[in-house]
């Protein structure tokens, strides 16, 4: 469900906009309205909404100079904004420099709707570049090259594609045998008996042992904290990860931390 705001001077505008709309059906969920561009700045600050419908002339802050300090903060909120037919082509400009969207007023039924049904697609699509971009960085932070040598210790075509599906998906936190049997083609009980006759150990072992290989990479970067590396392998619960580390390399994270900062040190002053 997308969040935002509403910002406008005008109460019955305001709150036509609120009440009247079927924000349900668009799946969308008002999170704060606001009186004018200041009281809209801080309630973006605060509530960190998807985006924003907001008139262009409001007091303390108009909407284009309420956009322009967001944006200077690096923040890329869309905004649609509501402008009047006098101010067409202050409201041209504004959607050239900051603005998705604008709507002239009074608006039409139906046409506040198609302006956030039109955003809305283009959030989903943001969200699915970002989802992809995300996963090729996971690729690199979790040691996807770190950990690709282990296709290279065996031959068999179903053990391979298992580790290849382990090492794309360590990141994850619902790694099962089902879900690696299924991408494979074949049944959970005929992959873990090829996958435990040809490297001696079980499926469910080999996936913890792939994470923490990549936690440990993490760690001895040392730019994470624990309970970020725990999230980035797919642990929720930090003293879960911290035990199963602990019981693979004899150590906890922040002692295997702590060690390979000290060894980084001995190195660097030999």
């Amino acid at each position: 469900m997308f969040r935002l705001i509403v910002a406008d001077d005008e109460k019955f505008v305001r709150q036509g906009i609120i009440r009247e709309t079927d924000w349900k059906a668009l799946n969308c969920e008002v999170v704060a309205e606001a009186v004018d561009g200041l009281d809209a700045l801080e309630k973006i600050r605060k509530f960190k909404p998807d985006f924003a419908i907001c008139d262009i002339r409001m007091p303390k802050l108009s909407g284009i100079e309420m956009l322009r300090i967001l944006r200077n903060e690096n923040n890329k909120i869309p905004v649609i904004f509501l402008t009047a037919y006098n101010e067409f082509d202050y409201a041209v400009s504004a959607l050239k420099l900051y603005a998705s969207d604008y709507i002239l007023k009074p608006f039409d039924d139906g046409e506040l709707e198609e302006a956030v049904k039109k955003l809305e697609l283009k959030l989903a699509e943001n969200e699915k570049e970002q989802g992809r971009s995300d996963k090729e960085n996971n690729k690199q932070i979790l040691g996807y090259e770190y950990l690709k040598p282990e296709l290279d210790k065996y031959k068999g075509a179903y053990t391979r594609e298992a580790i290849k599906y382990i090492i794309e998906h360590v990141n994850e936190n619902g790694i099962s045998i089902k879900l690696i049997a299924d991408s494979i083609g074949i049944s959970e009980g005929h992959l873990s008996h090829i996958f435990k006759k040809e490297t001696g150990e079980t499926l469910a072992s080999y996936i913890t042992k792939c994470k923490i290989d990549a936690a440990k990479q993490m760690l001895e970067d040392c730019r994470y904290k624990v309970y970020e590396v725990a999230e980035l392998v797919g642990y929720k619960d930090i003293s879960y990860f911290s035990s199963t580390f602990k019981k693979l390399t004899g150590m906890s994270p922040i002692e295997y931390q702590e060690r390979t900062v000290q060894d980084k040190s001995t190195e660097s002053y030999n």
